[in-house]
């Protein structure tokens, strides 16, 4: 594909806002709308082509707005529908791109639809997944268990019973978020119209929570795991109908509007590189790309997220390795570290006190130079860290809680599971951000919804603006290099050192160049291997380094990255 036919968004970057923590411009304490507005300048001296919007719809707020009461509606807390309109015309204006985000595995429990289809015979009962209980054989007469074994991501039973009609309908997250049944014909063109609704507006795109979990089983079957714990996802995830779904969904949205190219991207649990083909081959017209959890989840335990473990790096740069191989000819890799469901990587990965700014140019510059489009979550081109929580009460986000009640109910006592919340808990990434050095760091004269980390005296955008050597200028060099290097969007890509324990390295090539890719996730400095491709070190290029008086020299310094032509 020549870069006259290829899509905006293979050279692009995009910008993730997590709305609520932000800006705040009404003074409530909660980011809104017209503090994103107020803060679009920041967006396009960075550099970045586009910006994903985290959900502003109409919510009760259960899980910070991924439970949506109303898709054609704006929170209250967020601001209004002409505060979007302005907002889609600032960025345009600004020559950004709004990606709203698109949560259509299941709705709110206040949803007009689902109230409606609370109802015995209503035409929208079989807009969800209602169905009778089975038998308790060890219950009281007329007791009923739930009418599978599946348990719920957010952990408990994915069924809850509705007393008025003694039937269970399913979620396969909160109580409070009942999914949607997309097997049923009225769902589907529904939601369609909503999405061109939405396009009609401006928006450049979506970014689709949980996608792959749209198209359940038929028959609804019991899963591996027990009586209680099915994993529904051993099931659900490899559903052939989401094929199905994502073509109808181009068909019946995207392709009304030929004129325009959109992004589309799916997040997707459990998904394998080779579903991921699939889904992004472009002949197949599904989706763009893929978000991915392989990566992410490399230093669990046992019991899982809340049981991290110390990072293998041989596992984290294989993961994202399997994933440059398998989508090398078809289909396109989405980039990232961080988001609003993860800890912040440079706490989690890196060390942010001693090398605090080498460690957070590092991750950057090893993401960056992979093959497909990089995203950066607010506060991360700042080198943002994870807060230091510290008691329960200082949490707000319901898995942590539901994480905490759990164990502390099966006899784990909190000083055992509060510093595993407060290394992996998602309100890392959901503390405000960091403008200045004033109170509240400038994100909003009232006290903030969840509290502002206390190193934003010094850790903030206004100290980095104006600093040649700041992460926020090496973020800005990383995101203009998408736009100059031709190697890093068509270069292949070979990993090299697979096994080394500090050493990331590996070769971007093409036609005309050649790119080798060095970093040092250690707080000790490390010579680089002899022989070839690293025999060339010493005679090449520096094309970008997070060291100010880096070398092309065949050693790396603490924490050090370097890209270097040969």
């Amino acid at each position: 594909m020549s870069s006259v036919d290829e899509p905006w968004w293979r050279r692009a970057v995009v910008y993730q806002v997590y709305p609520r923590s932000f800006q705040d411009a009404s003074g409530d304490g909660l980011g809104d709308i017209r503090g994103v507005i107020s803060r679009l300048d920041h967006l396009v001296e960075l550099g970045v082509d586009a910006v994903w919007l985290s959900p502003v719809y109409s919510s009760p707020q259960h899980d910070n707005g991924y439970d949506i009461a109303d898709y054609q509606a704006i929170d209250p807390m967020f601001g209004t529908l002409d505060d979007v309109d302005e907002l889609i015309a600032a960025m345009h204006q600004r020559g950004l791109r709004l990606i709203m985000d698109l949560v259509v595995n299941h709705t709110s429990d206040e949803h007009p639809w689902f109230l409606e289809s609370r109802k015995a015979g209503s035409p929208k009962r079989n807009w969800y997944f209602w169905r009778p209980g089975r038998p308790d054989p060890e219950g009281a007469p007329g007791s009923t268990l739930p009418p599978n074994n599946w348990s719920s991501v957010f952990l408990g039973p994915a069924w809850t019973l509705d007393p008025s009609s003694s039937e269970y309908y399913m979620h396969s997250f909160s109580v409070k978020q009942p999914d949607l049944n997309w097997r049923e014909p009225q769902v589907r063109e529904a939601v369609y119209s909503m999405m061109r609704w939405w396009l009609d507006r401006g928006v450049d795109g979506f970014r689709m929570d949980v996608i792959n979990l749209i198209s359940k089983p038929a028959d609804l079957p019991d899963a591996p795991g027990g009586p209680t714990g099915g994993n529904q996802m051993e099931l659900v995830v490899n559903d052939p109908d989401l094929h199905e779904h994502l073509a109808e969904m181009h068909r019946e949205v995207f392709d009304r509007y030929p004129d325009r190219t959109f992004l589309t991207v799916g997040e997707m649990l459990a998904v394998s590189p080779e579903q991921a083909v699939l889904v992004t081959d472009p002949s197949r017209r599904e989706l763009d790309m893929v978000f991915q959890f392989e990566h992410v989840d490399v230093d669990y335990g046992m019991l899982g997220k809340y049981d991290p473990q110390p990072l293998k790096l041989p596992d984290l740069k294989t993961s994202l390795a399997r994933w440059q191989d398998a989508l090398a000819e078809r289909g396109w890799n989405s980039l990232y570290f961080n988001n609003h469901d993860q800890p912040r990587a440079l706490s989690r990965w890196g060390n942010d006190h001693q090398y605090w700014r080498e460690s957070a140019t590092l991750l950057a510059g090893i993401l960056h130079m992979h093959r497909g489009t990089p995203f950066v979550y607010q506060g991360e081109e700042i080198g943002m860290t994870n807060y230091p929580f510290a008691r329960v009460e200082d949490f707000r986000d319901i898995e942590a809680a539901r994480a905490y009640e759990l164990a502390t109910g099966m006899g784990m006592a909190p000083e055992m599971i509060l510093p595993a919340m407060a290394k992996m808990g998602r309100d890392n990434a959901r503390t405000p951000m960091q403008w200045d050095g004033d109170a509240e760091g400038g994100f909003s004269t009232a006290r903030p919804w969840l509290a502002v980390n206390q190193n934003h005296l010094w850790l903030n955008v206004a100290a980095q603006r104006d600093d040649a050597d700041s992460v926020l200028s090496f973020y800005k060099r990383l995101i203009a290099l998408r736009k100059s290097e031709d190697v890093l969007t068509i270069g292949s890509f070979t990993l090299l050192e697979p096994d080394h324990a500090a050493l990331w390295a590996y070769l971007r090539e093409s036609d005309a160049a050649r790119l080798l890719v060095l970093a040092n996730l250690s707080d000790k400095a490390i010579d680089v291997p002899a022989g070839e491709p690293f025999s060339g070190l010493e005679g090449g290029r520096m094309l970008v380094g997070n060291y100010p008086e880096g070398s092309v020299s065949a050693s790396l310094q603490p924490w050090e990255f370097k890209a270097v032509y040969l």
